[in-house]
C-alpha cells in the first residue's frame, strides 16, 4: 500500500510518542495479582449506624490488563505528571492518554511473563534521580513535594515511585525486545522509497558539513608529575595512616559529579558508561584495593574498589586535573593562528592541516570533519544543529575559515579551534542516493512500528483485558475492547 504523507509524519514522530508513553511517571500505580471487577473505593462517615446511601465514590477501576490495573484517578494523575514534568497535554485527549497507559501495562505484563530482567538497584537509582529533579522544583523542600503528591512520608513516596518505575522500565525493555532483532535490507529501503508518491516525499532541511581544527594547551611534564606525586601521597595516607578515602575525595577531588559523594560511582560490566581506562582499572582491583595513579582525558585518578555485587562494582575515586600555564595557553592560540594563516594563504588545505596539526584525535584523520552524534554521518540539519555550533558557523560562507575561537569546559580546560563549512545542501525533497541513510531510518522505523502493531494485536487477544463501561466509548487505535 502506498505510504501517505501522514504516515511519514507518524513515523517521524513515533519516537516522541513512545518516549511520552514510557518516560512519564504515573503516580498512583497499583498491581493486582487477581482479576478485579468494577470495584470502587468508598468513603463513609463513621456513625453508630452506617447509611450506605451517603457513600461517596472516590475512585474506581478503569481497566485491568493482565496482572495490572489502572484506576480512574491514574488518568488525571498522568496528566498532572506530564504538566509537572514540563510537558504539554494540549491536543492529547483522555482516550489517547488512556490508550497509551493500556499499552504500557500490556508491555509490562508480558515482560514479567517473558522474564525480562530489571534490577532493583537500577530502579532505585532512577527513583533517586527523579526525586532530585522534583526537589529542584520545590526549592529542595521534601515537605512541599510530599504535599504536592499527597503522600504522608518520604518512604511511602519512594515505595510507590519504585513500583511506577519498575512498571515503566519493564514496558520499555519489552518493547525493545520486540524490535531488537529487526533489520532492513537495501532492497526493502528502495521499495519503501518507491512506494512514496513523488509529490508526497518528505522534505529535508538545509544541511551542512562542518570541519574543525583544534589546539589544546600542553601540560608540562613537571605539572603532570606533581599531580601523580600528590595522588601517591593520598594513597599512602589512606593505607599507612588510616585516612579516609571518601574524606579525601570530598576535600580534594576535582570531579564535580562525585566529589560531594566521596567520589562514589557504581559501575556495571554490562552497561559501559565510564571511559575505557577508568573501567579497566576498576575491574582489575580486589575489594579494598587502591589503584596506582592513572590518566584519562579528564586528568589523573586513583580508585578504590569498595564492593562487588554481582555485575555491579561500587568504587570511589579521586580526580586531580593538571593546571595549564598561561604561557601554554598563549602558545596554543598562536599555533592555531599560524595554521589559519597558512590555510587562508592557500599554502595548505583545511583537511591536510587538520591531519597534520589538530589535537582532536576523533576528527583529525577525517580532515577535521565533525560527525553528527544523532545520525552518525557528516551532515548537520540546520534547524537541529547544536545552538553553540550554529552560533559559531552561522555567518561563515562556504569555504571560509573562522577566526580562532576560545572554548572553556565546565572544569576550566581551555582549547582553541577554527571551523569551516565544507559543504552545504539546501532544503530539498528526499533523494534516494543523497538521503539514503535518512530514508533507511524511516523505512526501519516503519518496519518496527508494524512489528509492534502485530505483537500488540496478538497479545491483546491472549491477555485478560477488562475496560470499565465509562471508557468503552473510546475510539481506540488498538482492539482493547476485543470487538
Amino acid at each position: 500500500m502506498p505510504l501517505k504523507t501522514k504516515n511519514l509524519k507518524y513515523i517521524i514522530n513515533i519516537k516522541y510518542c513512545f518516549t511520552l508513553c514510557f518516560a512519564i511517571i504515573t503516580v498512583g500505580f497499583t498491581t493486582a495479582q487477581e482479576i478485579i471487577e468494577d470495584e470502587v473505593k468508598e468513603t463513609v462517615k463513621k456513625t453508630d449506624s452506617v447509611d450506605t446511601s451517603k457513600a461517596v465514590k472516590v475512585d474506581g477501576v478503569a481497566a485491568v490488563v493482565g496482572d495490572f490495573i489502572i484506576l480512574e484517578s491514574d488518568i488525571q494523575k498522568e496528566k498532572d505528571q506530564i504538566k509537572a514534568s514540563g510537558g504539554s497535554i494540549e491536543g492529547i485527549e483522555d482516550c489517547q492518554l488512556f490508550g497509551l497507559m493500556l499499552e504500557r501495562k500490556l508491555y509490562a505484563h508480558h515482560a514479567i511473563q517473558d522474564s525480562v530482567p530489571v534490577s532493583d538497584s537500577e530502579i532505585r537509582k532512577s527513583v533517586d534521580y527523579q526525586i532530585q529533579q522534583f526537589l529542584q522544583q520545590t526549592n529542595g523542600s521534601m515537605k512541599r513535594l510530599l504535599e504536592f503528591y499527597n503522600k504522608d512520608d518520604e518512604q511511602s513516596f519512594r515505595d510507590e515511585m519504585f513500583e511506577i518505575n519498575k512498571s515503566n522500565l519493564l514496558a520499555q525493555r519489552m518493547q525493545a525486545k520486540i524490535v531488537e532483532e529487526i533489520e532492513i535490507t537495501p532492497e526493502e529501503v528502495r521499495t519503501f522509497y518507491n512506494n512514496i508518491p513523488e509529490d508526497q516525499r518528505p522534505t529535508f532541511g538545509t544541511e551542512l558539513k562542518v570541519a574543525q581544527i583544534t589546539a589544546e594547551p600542553k601540560v608540562s611534564e613537571e605539572e603532570n608529575q606533581k599531580i601523580i606525586n600528590r595522588l601517591k601521597q593520598f594513597k599512602a595516607d589512606i593505607i599507612e595512616r588510616g585516612a579516609s578515602f571518601r574524606s579525601k575525595a570530598v576535600l580534594y577531588s576535582q570531579d564535580p559529579g562525585s566529589a560531594s559523594k566521596g567520589g562514589k560511582y557504581t559501575l556495571n560490566r554490562k552497561q559501559p558508561r565510564m571511559v575505557k581506562e577508568f573501567r579497566q582499572v576498576a575491574f582489575s582491583l580486589q575489594e579494598g584495593e587502591i589503584s596506582e595513579p592513572f590518566k584519562t582525558d579528564y586528568g589523573y585518578h586513583i580508585i578504590t574498589l569498595e564492593k562487588i555485587r554481582g555485575q555491579e562494582y561500587d568504587v570511589a575515586h579521586i580526580l586531580l586535573t593538571p593546571k595549564v600555564s598561561s604561557e601554554a595557553i598563549n602558545e596554543a592560540k598562536e599555533r592555531l593562528e599560524n595554521v589559519r594563516k597558512r590555510i587562508v594563504d592557500g599554502d595548505i588545505s583545511f583537511a591536510d592541516a587538520a591531519r597534520e596539526v589538530s589535537d582532536e584525535k576523533e576528527t583529525r584523520n577525517d580532515g577535521g570533519q565533525l560527525i553528527n552524534p544523532t545520525t552518525q554521518d557528516y551532515n548537520f540539519e540546520l534547524t537541529r544543529m547544536d545552538p553553540e555550533l550554529y552560533a559559531q558557523i552561522q555567518n561563515l560562507k562556504d569555504g571560509e575559515v573562522s577566526l580562532v575561537l576560545r572554548e572553556e569546559d565546565r572544569t576550566g580546560n581551555v582549547k582553541f579551534k577554527i571551523l569551516m563549512v565544507t559543504d552545504r545542501i539546501d532544503e530539498h525533497k528526499a533523494d534516494y542516493a543523497r538521503d539514503f541513510l535518512k530514508i533507511k531510518d524511516l523505512a526501519l522505523e516503519e518496519k518496527k512500528i508494524k512489528a509492534i502493531e502485530k505483537w500488540q494485536s496478538e497479545k491483546i487477544v491472549d491477555t485478560y483485558i477488562k475496560i470499565s463501561k465509562e471508557h468503552r466509548d473510546c475510539d481506540f487505535s488498538s482492539n482493547w475492547l476485543k470487538k
